[in-house]
């Protein structure tokens, strides 16, 4: 810290960056935009809440980074400014505590028992010598540090308690700076994203929540089952995945996870989140010729299977299968070899929703069953099942925070119920008996001292029986 000598003007930047009125406005527009980002939904939450919105709001909030507002670039300045501010203010400020913590006042200051109240104050019947011993013993078994000093047939003890309550507020600095690391640590190096598996599947990677990239977690996550319980209306109760980790696949573990009840595995914590039905892997389709016809075959075949046309002109096969909003369809593929395959979407019950569907739809040959004539392909059947959706977190600055935790209450300890305490005893002999006096000082909690000193009181006394 640069020291500001006579007639030399003071650093202004040191001390902007020193000043405590800059640390209240730094917290308090960080309380503010932690209660906008709670109030604002953030990332994929945000899209119910802007469709009311004017387009121009959108694209300025969007700018101004309130839709990831912990991630926005101001944010994390405003947190860096704020550490900045919390370690200018403790190193301008430490020399003095450090002063006041080394400080070894004189022992035998004697105007220090000066107008003692009489309850603070008493006479022994023992030697001085006998005093001082049993008085020696029992402040060195109370307190750490005793100093005993012989003045004019006085003696004089002084015992302290609590020098390190002057750092308390040092700690506080420390653990807020160790909990802002540990924000700004999770910020830059971790993600969140999702991972969507179907039952007796796996996936070797993890999307991010922002849709536009996907990461390699360095292992495998299997799905070897998913069960959901349902309450009487329909809603769901509970939905349980049995989830296998594997590396170069060799099983590593094997847990099962529930909403609330999340799993860690190589540093990424895994939540429940959603689930839905999806296509299996086997479907069940029809394949008939024009009217009058004589074809009419029903197969069962998996995806990706190439099947023989009745006809043996070419083959087909399944190459997807998804719902089209709630109703499954098929993409098929027929190839012959003379051009190029053919593709046609087909739907389950497609006479029953042929109604629903759009003109524009039933005329594209993309929709029409008959797409490859002579044949209708009719989907009968799809095996359904589940799949999980994960959640997937990985925060590598939660130790920090947690060691902030444990820091802070270390610091408000310190600093709310701990004081330096200076306790003084003088022995000094009398005509007929040994007079004992008791003072002492504290840099907080005057009430507290006063109890120490009247227990101390009675328990000097008790060495004395009469």
């Amino acid at each position: 810290m640069e020291k500001t000598v006579k007639g030399e003007k003071p650093n202004p930047l040191w001390g902007f960056l020193s000043s405590v009125r800059l640390t209240i406005v730094l917290l308090i527009l960080l309380a503010l935009l932690s209660v906008a980002g709670t109030l604002i939904p953030q990332k994929e939450g945000a899209i119910e809440f802007i469709q009311g919105l004017n387009p121009n709001i959108i694209k300025i909030l969007e700018f101004i980074g309130l839709f990831d507002l912990y991630h926005a670039g101001w944010f994390r300045l405003l947190i860096g400014m704020l550490a900045i501010n919390l370690v200018i203010c403790s190193i301008d400020r430490f020399p003095s505590a450090w002063k006041r913590f080394a400080a070894s006042p004189s022992v035998d200051r004697i105007h220090q028992f000066e107008d003692l109240p009489d309850n603070l104050m008493f006479s022994v019947n023992a030697s001085v010598r006998q005093s001082c011993e049993r008085i020696s013993t029992l402040l060195n078994r109370r307190y750490r540090r005793v100093r005993f000093k012989e003045n004019n047939d006085r003696f004089f003890f002084l015992a302290d308690k609590g020098r390190f309550s002057h750092f308390g507020v040092y700690i506080l600095h420390l653990s807020i700076l160790v909990i802002l690391l540990g924000s700004l640590v999770g910020s830059f190096f971790g993600f969140e994203g999702f991972v969507r598996i179907p039952e007796g599947e796996k996936v070797d990677s993890i999307m991010l929540r922002n849709g536009t990239a996907s990461i390699s977690p360095g292992f495998e996550i299997r799905c070897d089952d998913f069960t959901v319980e349902f309450y009487e209306n329909g809603a769901p109760r509970e939905f349980r995945s049995t989830l296998t980790f594997l590396i170069e696949g060799k099983e590593l573990e094997k847990k099962d996870i529930l909403v609330n009840h999340p799993v860690v595995f190589g540093g990424i914590t895994f939540y429940q989140s959603t689930y839905e039905r999806v296509a299996g892997k086997l479907i069940r389709l029809k394949i008939t010729t024009s009217e009058g016809g004589k074809i009419d075959e029903s197969l069962t075949l998996e995806i990706g299977q190439k099947i023989d046309l009745p006809g043996k002109e070419g083959t087909f096969e399944v190459l997807e299968v998804r719902h089209m909003g709630s109703v499954p369809a098929a993409l098929i593929s027929v190839e012959t070899g003379k051009s190029d395959p053919t593709r046609f979407w087909i739907f389950e019950g497609f006479e029953t929703i042929r109604s629903r569907l759009p003109e524009q739809m039933l005329r594209s040959p993309r929709f029409d069953p008959k797409a490859f004539k002579p044949y209708i392909f009719v989907l009968e059947e799809v095996q359904m099942r589940y799949a999980t959706g994960l959640q997937a977190n990985r925060d590598p600055g939660v130790p920090l925070v947690w060691s902030g935790f444990f820091l802070i209450t270390a610091g408000f300890i310190l600093t709310f119920f701990s004081s330096h305490r200076h306790i003084r005893v003088l022995v000094e002999k009398g005509k007929n008996k040994v007079h004992v006096k008791i003072t002492g000082s504290a840099s907080r909690n005057r009430f507290a001292l006063e109890r120490e000193l009247q227990r101390l009181v009675q328990d000097i006394k008790s060495l004395f029986p009469a």
